[in-house]
């Protein structure tokens, strides 16, 4: 009697274990998600406000509401922390621009002012700091390059969907690629001051010229 007591106990205490160390996990799990995002909006939040210079793994721990050592075990370097938050950044966009045109193509002006809207947030303000960054870091720029050849394919590619653009036809792409060139130098202008009214006339404009350069 008493060999078969032990056993279910044996059996029972093992597999309450498991199942208390499952039940501790996800909720772990999803503290760890919801911190690792704090992290990567705070990076975005004050590299748009400080700069490169201004944003180091203790303000951006801070401002999170998390401890230097918690930062550090999600993120080990300043580096991984800044491009991480970029790309996290510029993909939430990406997924938010998609979503809202979610039927496919749009309205060639609704989707020019969304595409320029992409370029003159605190995303591209953050964007902005890591390039100059990454232009006098040796171990950042290679980062930050490879980050923004991506953040760009896929920021075309979303742009050719939403546009209607059949880029078989000659110099489709060098017009799709030349409104997203024309939006990064708006953000660009926005950075000093507020282009609004200007950036209304020329997202008008450029509406009209894709219409006659896409058909």
């Amino acid at each position: 009697m008493g060999t078969v007591t032990g056993g279910a106990t044996g059996a029972t205490g093992p597999t309450g274990a498991t199942a208390t160390a499952a039940t501790a996990t996800g909720p772990k799990q999803a503290r760890s998600r919801v911190t690792r995002r704090h992290l990567l909006e705070a990076a975005v939040s004050c590299l748009a406000e400080h700069g490169w210079a201004g944003s180091t793994v203790s303000v951006v721990a801070e401002r999170a509401g998390v401890s230097r050592g918690a930062a550090q075990h999600h993120f080990p370097t300043r580096e991984d922390l800044f491009t991480a938050a970029v790309e996290y950044v510029a993909e939430e966009r990406s997924t938010a621009l998609r979503d809202l045109f979610h039927a496919g193509p749009a309205a060639r002006p609704a989707v020019v002012e969304a595409l320029v809207d992409l370029y003159t947030g605190a995303l591209f303000r953050a964007a902005l700091q890591l390039w100059v960054a990454a232009s006098n870091e040796e171990q950042l720029r290679p980062r930050v390059t490879e980050l923004e050849a991506r953040v760009g394919r896929e920021t075309h590619r979303i742009a050719v969907e939403l546009l209607g653009a059949d880029e078989s036809v000659p110099g489709v792409r060098e017009t799709v690629q030349g409104l997203l060139d024309m939006a990064r130098g708006l953000g660009l202008a926005n950075v000093l001051t507020d282009d609004a009214a200007r950036r209304a006339r020329v997202v008008a404009q450029w509406s009209r010229i894709l219409d006659a350069a896409l058909g």
